[in-house]
């Protein structure tokens, strides 16, 4: 899948960003459950002023104020968006910063998480909380580059790039960003830069 991943949803001779970008955070949750490791997604809620409205993400947003590291970030959003508990996370690593088309440099944590697990889901903000067994993310045939017309503000004008998109699964679509960030993880594992824990948590 080498040839799938990639530090930018947009390509370096196209970005000319006219603001910095905005520093975030994700969690990629894990579970174990029926003899596979299992990755957490959600589904954001449809709201038009929101130009990632109804994709399949991972919990996380923006920086505030108060967080004085990536992890902190990642572990506030999970807590306020599907109500994950820190001390319910186990911690096992960063990934390398992502930069979207939305112009945020996202840096993803991973962590184990209890299965099962009582959920709250932020209403305002996640629709559906859902998982993808880590066997159905890491086969190369669930994967596909597509062509997708993409606004830029910053070209002023659209521009094409090659997307990443996995077949549905559960009647979820997860592309994009998300989708690249999964192929990092995926990569980071197979790499042992994440170690996963032995399967009798």
């Amino acid at each position: 899948m080498a040839d799938l991943l990639q530090p930018s949803d947009i390509p370096e001779k196209l970005h000319r960003p006219v603001r910095p970008a905005t520093p975030a955070s994700v969690l990629i949750p894990l579970f174990y459950k029926d003899a596979d490791w299992h990755v957490l997604y959600i589904r954001r809620v449809t709201n038009e002023r929101d130009r990632h409205s109804g994709q399949v993400a991972f919990p996380g947003g923006k920086r505030d104020v108060a967080d004085i590291t990536a992890i902190d970030v990642a572990l506030r959003e999970a807590h306020e968006e599907v109500g994950l508990e820190c001390s319910d996370i186990q911690l096992l690593g960063e990934l390398d910063t992502y930069h979207t088309s939305s112009n945020f440099v996202v840096t993803p944590v991973v962590g184990v998480i209890p299965h099962p697990y009582d959920f709250v889901p932020q209403l305002s903000e996640v629709d559906r909380i859902f998982s993808i067994p880590l066997s159905y993310l890491s086969d190369r045939r669930n994967i596909e580059l597509r062509d997708r017309q993409f606004p830029s503000a910053e070209l002023r004008r659209q521009v094409e790039l090659k997307v990443v998109y996995f077949n549905r699964y559960d009647g979820e679509k997860l592309w994009g960003a998300t989708a690249r960030m999964t192929l990092q993880f995926l990569k980071a594992v197979r790499d042992g830069k994440i170690e996963l824990p032995s399967n009798n948590l």
